[in-house]
């Protein structure tokens, strides 16, 4: 599994949402001053039932405390979203809520599970989503706000229960083609061709170990979003126990997964085992087979003087007789025993 950061810089991506109709207006996009100045401006100078969410990407230390002093964000916040090291929590610095949570996807040409972050920070107006990686969730996470007036009624929450459900389908995508790469290894191990696969298996339970930790942590993450301390609209709390329900069916899976690779990679090795038995075995026996005809000829090869067969006319043939005989009884048991 590898940490992927983007190569592009996106900038900061603003929208106003109207929480009486759910309508949204898009302020400002883009790295330049001019379009994120306009952005601010328009941060400051929001009106009653509006709240504004601000998507960034890959920031630097600048950009992100510059946005901060506008949102009042504690230091420790943005030094957490600039660090993106995160693990999978959520803190309270006075009315804004931080949420971190692990972005994963599935790379097919590499057949890896790479990984990202996502810094989610709600205030009382307004939504800041950090982002760093490959994958942007905050950008599926706009298309279905705008399918889902509703949702963005119900405020700043509406956008953290949007970028979770979009992190929390991919996990489920991505243990799907985990678990059929699985399923793939599984058949090689138990094929009759021999081929060394502990380093794939090994390599794929790695990733299975980073995204189980990436995954577990993030149950009573969104468990604590369910609960009564929170003063979000009630109508929140299904679509947060929906989510909750999928990351936990997705955390069971990828334990089971990692579970069975282990089980797998015992298999494979208890199979190695039984293979380099079989070469041993095959390896005696063509030894005891060619032992004697050595040990005939080592006997009449130390030309001593009174050795009677010798001069016997069918001394000759029936040495190589009594090779042939030997050594074929022995083929033939070590065949019948299975050594051969």
């Amino acid at each position: 599994m590898e940490r992927a950061h983007g190569s592009t810089r996106e900038g900061m991506e603003c929208e106003i949402y109207q929480t009486r109709t759910g309508a949204s207006e898009r302020i400002g996009r883009g790295q330049e001053d001019a379009g994120c100045g306009a952005a601010l401006d328009r941060l400051a100078a929001l009106a009653p039932g509006e709240f504004a969410w601000i998507r960034v990407s890959d920031p630097s230390q600048e950009e992100l405390e510059r946005l901060g002093k506008h949102l009042d964000l504690h230091p420790l916040a943005v030094e957490d979203a600039v660090q993106a090291h995160q693990r999978p929590k959520q803190e309270r610095y006075g009315e804004v809520l931080a949420v971190a949570v692990k972005t994963l996807w599935f790379v097919e040409r590499t057949a890896d599970v790479e990984t990202g972050e996502v810094m989610i920070f709600l205030g009382p107006s307004f939504a800041l989503t950090v982002r760093h990686g490959a994958s942007d969730p905050a950008a599926e996470a706009a298309r279905r706000l705008a399918e889902q007036p509703a949702m963005a009624r119900l405020g700043p929450p509406g956008v953290l229960h949007a970028v979770t459900d979009v992190v929390v389908d991919a996990y489920a995508e991505a243990a799907a083609q985990v678990r059929t790469d699985l399923t793939e290894l599984e058949r090689c191990v138990f094929s009759p061709v021999r081929q060394d696969l502990t380093e794939q298996i090994y390599s794929l339970k790695r990733e299975v170990v980073e995204f189980r930790d990436a995954v577990q942590p993030l149950v009573p993450v969104m468990r604590s979003l369910t609960g009564p301390g929170t003063d979000w609209p009630r109508e929140l709390v299904p679509y947060f126990r929906d989510v909750v329900d999928h990351v936990t069916r997705t955390g069971t899976e990828v334990g089971a997964l990692d579970d069975l690779l282990g089980s797998v990679l015992d298999a494979h090795l208890a199979i190695v085992g039984t293979w380099q038995n079989d070469d041993m075995r095959r390896i005696s026996a063509w030894a005891a087979i060619f032992a004697v005809p050595t040990l005939v000829a080592g006997i009449y090869g130390m030309n001593f003087a009174h050795m009677p067969e010798l001069d016997w006319r069918y001394g000759y043939p029936g040495a190589l007789a009594v090779m042939a005989l030997g050594a074929g009884w022995l083929y033939r048991s070590f065949r019948r025993n299975g050594w051969l």
